[in-house]
């Protein structure tokens, strides 16, 4: 990467000349003018200091950049096409504040931009700048309700079996170290064999059809793979030729994917894993050789997907009159629904790991909700009493009791039972007392067993109904006091018609995930690496809360977030 220094500037003026002549075009303005206008100030370049040095050429201001990266994002452009709107469209020049001769920049400095921010972790500068000036403004605050879904994000590399994988990742540390290390190469392997074996890429439809001679095929890429890695590890070998990202995959692929044994004269074997031998868990499995970060994941039956997950928050109690019912006053101003926090994870990463992480970003931006409405993947019952503590009350359909007697509908379930905290006793529906209250630890987590004695229940007229035990007597596994009760109480709530009528509102973030699929194309992850798909997602959130904005800005009514093909054609056309 080359040394750049950051001279801070920010935007600058907009010429007289681009105003005359942008301001005659648009009499009434448009979104690049209007973001220009009321935005100014979120991008400065001040806080993208830390990704350039303070010496050596100066570089293309940061926050012009960011700006024309969100205008990029709010209208789904390659680098290639927004580096030609900077170029030939006046209301970018406006936004930017360049002259009507100046002739912009190379598109290649939109993905060193990129490069240097997932570089220092500043992917959510702008979206967190943006957030705070909406926060300033009286357009978000804390209180409030916010709700929070998320969706599948499919990886910038092409699928691969676990042979395929096999031989394309001994195929990607052969092209890398091709260009950083030819000479050592061409000294380990014979280059001519192996160009023949890795030249093209290693595809499934140019494989054998035989399952032997698929097995066969298997066994030369470990074998190869194998080769290349005791040479890159072996005493002499410089240490950068193993740091190269290519070779320390291809060795975690060869980990994964394949067992090495000694047979009975000492000579190495190696055969590729199978059912029995076992395989890493999905969170460390890797899924390709040129995204680190993609993992495999499943949702129900239909959905199996390589990459990653996004969770969107924003807020959701400002809905016109129309829509809020008679919890919204005759003539109150409808504020727009800008989105708090998005939040990017692994694919293999479940909804209920994300749920403490999205709550503490939003406490730290000034945003924390009093009611958070979200999915049935979201709760458990220690998050639902964290968060209590924490002044937020988690709206969210909980699982229900999953006990035999709860399935069937019939029989005595967890809810029969009388509990004596106090005590430590437990009181059936046929007036009997447990017998013993265990503590203990399941999963990880505190619970407590409790077991009615054998003699108390087979004596009992209900034990029919109660168990169906082979030893004839019931037990129960309950969390510890606090839990027990705010899990009982939110599934009390939510089988009420009040609840379902308040949850109604969690179903408007389903649209702001279409919208943001629709607009920036957020479900397919452009860039590759975890670091980089987040800048990715983040960029995407600040482009759909400008457009938000622009439409709170030009007294547009708030309306359904879902966004149809004529109305996004109908946008690109007037943007």
């Amino acid at each position: 990467m080359s040394v750049l220094s950051l001279q801070p500037k920010g935007l600058p003026p907009v010429p007289e000349q681009t105003v005359r002549t942008a301001r005659a075009a648009f009499p009434k303005g448009s979104l690049p003018m209007r973001v220009r206008d009321h935005l100014a100030s979120v991008f400065v370049d001040e806080p993208f200091a830390e990704a350039f040095g303070v010496r050596g050429a100066p570089g293309y201001s940061p926050g012009v950049l960011a700006l024309v990266t969100v205008l990029q994002f709010a209208e789904d452009l390659t680098d290639r096409q927004a580096a030609d709107a900077v170029r030939d469209r006046l209301s970018w020049k406006y936004a930017i504040g360049a002259e009507l001769a100046d002739a912009g920049f190379d598109h290649t400095v939109l993905p060193r931009f990129r490069v240097r921010l997932a570089g220092q972790g500043l992917e959510r500068m702008v979206f967190d700048r943006l957030l705070e000036h909406c926060r300033e403004a009286g357009l978000v605050a804390a209180g409030g309700k916010q709700r929070t879904d998320s969706t599948h994000v499919i990886s910038a590399v092409r699928d691969l079996n676990r042979l395929e994988l096999a031989g394309e990742s001994v195929r990607a540390a052969l092209e890398a170290l091709a260009v950083a290390a030819p000479s050592w190469l061409a000294g380990r392997i014979d280059v001519v064999e192996f160009a023949e074996r890795y030249g093209p890429r290693v595809d499934g439809w140019r494989m054998p059809s035989s399952q032997t001679k698929r097995e066969r095929l298997a066994q030369v890429f470990g074998q190869d793979a194998l080769a290349l890695c005791q040479a890159a590890w072996a005493a002499g070998t410089p240490v950068w030729i193993r740091e190269i990202e290519a070779v320390g995959l291809l060795r975690q692929v060869l980990v994964q994917t394949y067992i090495i044994r000694s047979d009975a004269r000492g000579r190495q074997v190696i055969r590729k894993r199978d059912a029995d031998d076992g395989v890493p868990p999905g969170q460390l499995r890797l899924a390709s050789p040129y995204d680190a970060d993609a993992r495999w994941a499943a949702k129900g039956e239909d959905l199996f997907w390589m990459g990653y997950k996004v969770h969107l928050t924003e807020t959701c109690g400002t809905l016109p009159e129309a829509e809020a019912g008679a919890g919204a006053g005759v003539g109150a101003e409808v504020m727009p629904n800008l989105i708090t926090d998005v939040h990017t994870t692994d694919a293999t990463v479940p909804d209920v790991k994300a749920t403490t992480p999205i709550q503490q970003s939003l406490a730290e931006r000034g945003v924390k909700p009093a009611e958070h409405y979200l999915d049935s993947g979201y709760p458990s019952a220690e998050l639902i009493t964290d968060a209590l503590k924490q002044g937020i009350r988690m709206v969210t359909p909980v699982l229900l009791d999953h006990s035999a007697q709860a399935r069937a509908a019939e029989g005595f379930e967890k809810n029969a039972f009388t509990i004596d905290w106090t005590t430590r006793q437990v009181r059936c529906p046929a007036g009997r007392t447990s017998s013993h209250w265990n503590p203990v630890k399941q999963h990880g987590k505190d619970a407590i067993v409790i077991t009615f004695s054998v003699l108390t229940c087979r004596a009992c007229p209900f034990q029919q109904q109660c168990t169906t035990s082979e030893r004839g007597r019931r037990m129960l596994t309950l969390r510890p006091k606090e839990l027990h009760e705010n899990l009982a109480r939110a599934r009390a709530e939510q089988k009420t018609d009040t609840w379902k009528n308040k949850y109604a509102i969690r179903a408007g973030v389903e649209g702001t995930v279409n919208q943001a699929l629709d607009i920036t194309g957020i479900r397919r992850a452009r860039y590759r690496g975890l670091p980089k798909v987040r800048l990715q997602h983040a960029f995407s959130a600040t482009a759909l809360n400008v457009i938000r904005l622009d439409a709170y800005w030009t007294d547009s009514p708030l309306r359904r977030t879902r966004t149809s093909r004529l109305e996004r054609l109908a946008y690109h056309l007037t943007a």
